[in-house]
């Protein structure tokens, strides 16, 4: 029985690696592109006596995406 798909090799693998790799960085790093809200922000203390849970934003946008 003959294969139908060639066979993967190492240098389309690290060829694929490296495009991807420089995607990245690119759209990393690109200007104009504003920071989430959330990497702004300081996190809140944790409560003293437990408990730690608290209805944030993005619990209500959780809440929002299991409505049916």
């Amino acid at each position: 029985m003959q294969e139908s798909q060639p066979k993967p090799s190492r240098r389309g693998f690290f060829l694929g690696a490296v495009a991807t790799g420089g995607a990245v960085a690119a759209i990393a790093t690109l200007p104009g592109v504003p920071a989430p809200e959330a990497a702004l922000q300081e996190p809140k203390p944790a409560p003293e006596k437990g408990g730690g849970y608290s209805l944030s934003e993005h619990v209500k946008r959780y809440y929002k995406t299991t409505r049916v």
